[in-house]
């Protein structure tokens, strides 16, 4: 993965974070709470285990065990 790669993807898992939290804003309107909480939810989710992802990712590049490469 290159520098690029890794902050597209920063913006993805960011944005899926954000949507999660309008998915379940505009949800709870429309569906009532219980509800807009499970459709939040695999937005939320798969939002923080990319950031997580990208976390250990650039801990391991500061470290120098697994390089991300400049483009």
């Amino acid at each position: 993965m290159d520098r690029s790669g890794f902050v597209k993807l920063a913006v993805v898992a960011l944005g899926l974070v954000i949507v999660s939290f309008f998915v379940r804003g505009f949800g709870q309107l429309l569906v009532g709470r219980p509800t807009a909480d499970l459709l939040q939810a695999p937005f939320a989710i798969v939002g923080f285990l990319l950031l997580v992802y990208l976390f250990v990712r650039a801990t391991l590049d500061a470290v120098g065990i697994w390089e991300v490469e400049n483009a």
